[in-house]
């Protein structure tokens, strides 16, 4: 640990990294080179692509909700840091950072711009404006990746996945206990959120998955054969006709909402363990909660950062 705070120091010394504390929230949560020059020295001598954001400081709304959303995202963050060299240029400063804007072309006062920099300094990718969201951010370090000839990390690669825009469909299961129901329905590929909480007198699961990935009735037959349920609640013809294929007569038609339990009663197993307080997105959330609870290594599912916090 010691190593790695040291190897840090020399990181932040040689690329003149921003600290975090008073730190603008245009930049969000991510630690900042602010030379080009040592950022493409950095770049040489790792492999890794520049990270190179052009943001406007003070900015406006825009280049806040940038900040706030995609650089304080806990995976975009830890891969900024880890995959790429980050490099902020601001957009309204006279020096270094104006060199940098005229030798780019990026014009004053604009809305956050990230470009992505090979050793020389030539786009890896075709500069894009209007890319704000973090899916589409997250999209392009992916593809910025590949195209340098780099591996995408594994969390990077879940964090793209999670980000996706998807139709959503639920269904709502009952088992004798809704913790392990949890924890069992949320290891099912598809599955992206989930929700405890009772309907009339039954315990039951609330899971929203994405039909593209499984099907309501895929949904149903693998949670009976790995004991995730013994009652479905459904909705509409269309899932009864499904639900009593697979479960029988334990299906009943309920258009009553699912009474959440409280927030003690969710993701019991993640908060009963000693990675309770490791900041985790939502997909992680559940799939960790989902590993602790039908006995398999959670860790998997962590970046490198939170594996070592977990440590």
């Amino acid at each position: 640990m010691v190593k790695h705070l040291l190897l840090f120091s020399v990181t932040v010394g040689a690329l003149g990294l921003l600290a975090f504390a008073g730190q603008p929230r245009e930049l969000g949560d991510v630690a900042w080179g602010r030379d080009l020059d040592a950022a493409l020295a950095a770049s040489a001598e790792t492999g890794k692509p520049v990270f190179a954001l052009f943001q406007e400081i003070p900015g406006c709304q825009t280049c806040v909700s940038f900040g706030d959303e995609v650089l304080s995202h806990p995976l975009l963050k830890e891969a900024i840091e880890d995959a790429f060299v980050p490099l902020a240029i601001y957009n309204n400063r006279p020096g270094k950072d104006r060199a940098a804007l005229q030798r780019f072309g990026e014009p004053s006062w604009n809305n956050p711009v990230v470009r992505f920099l090979d050793t020389d300094g030539n786009d890896v990718l075709p500069r894009r404006d209007g890319v704000w969201s973090p899916y589409l951010v997250s999209q392009r370090m992916t593809q910025a990746l590949e195209a340098h000839g780099r591996e995408v990390p594994r969390y990077l690669a879940d964090a793209n996945a999670e980000l996706i825009p998807r139709h959503t469909e639920s269904a709502v299961l009952s088992m004798y206990c809704y913790w392990s129901g949890e924890a069992c329905l949320g290891s099912i590929p598809g599955v992206i959120a989930s929700r405890t909480g009772s309907l009339g007198r039954r315990e039951v699961v609330e899971v929203q998955y994405d039909p593209e990935v499984v099907s309501y009735a895929q949904l149903l037959e693998a949670a009976k054969a790995r004991d995730c349920a013994d009652h479905v609640f459904v909705r509409g013809a269309r899932q009864e006709e499904t639900a009593r294929r697979v479960f029988g007569r334990s299906v009943e038609v309920s258009e009553g909402r699912v009474r959440a339990a409280s927030d003690a009663n969710q993701r019991y197993y993640l908060r009963n363990s000693s990675l309770r307080s490791l900041a985790l997105t939502p997909r992680q959330s559940l799939r960790v909660n989902a590993a602790l609870g039908t006995r398999r290594d959670p860790t998997v599912h962590l970046s490198p950062a939170q594996r070592s916090m977990a440590r």
